[in-house]
């Protein structure tokens, strides 16, 4: 069995192409099995900044945009990875990095959500910083 990814690109602000997509994949794979998941299903949408500030409002209660929100399910389907591809890009910007690493950080970070890692408190922090980077630095996206 494996991990199936599912996409979903609901934004035309910024194009994301065929490239991006199989890496956007690769890193959504790798950091599921890195956390020993060998099978299941994850679906990853890519959104505006308006369509996240909706769900966010929905689900969260906060009423503002984010970069990244993560619904679990359960062991056959992991869950959902929503990504805003406008928060994506500022966010690149502001940390002067590719939007391709911030993606993929998102990706990353939204996944260990899914398969019940946080960041309440510092240890929790450290540890899930220090998940991400080792699995971009796998990719070739640390940060610089």
């Amino acid at each position: 069995m494996v991990i199936e990814v599912a996409i979903n690109n609901k934004q035309d602000i910024i194009e994301l192409d065929a490239q991006l997509m199989e890496l956007i994949s690769a890193v959504a794979k790798r950091t599921a099995e890195e956390e020993g998941c060998q099978k299941g299903e994850l679906s990853i949408a890519f959104v505006d900044n308006k369509e996240i500030h909706n769900l966010n409002k929905e689900y969260r209660k906060v009423d503002s945009p984010t970069d990244v929100l993560s619904f679990p399910m359960d062991q056959e389907i992991l869950g959902d990875v929503i990504i805003s591809v406008e928060r994506a890009k500022s966010q690149a910007n502001e940390y002067g990095h590719s939007l391709q690493r911030e993606l993929c950080y998102l990706l990353t970070h939204g996944i260990l959500h899914l398969l019940g890692y946080d960041h309440k408190n510092k240890v929790e922090r450290e540890e899930m910083r220090k998940k991400e980077e080792g699995i971009l630095a796998e990719f070739k996206l640390a940060r610089e």
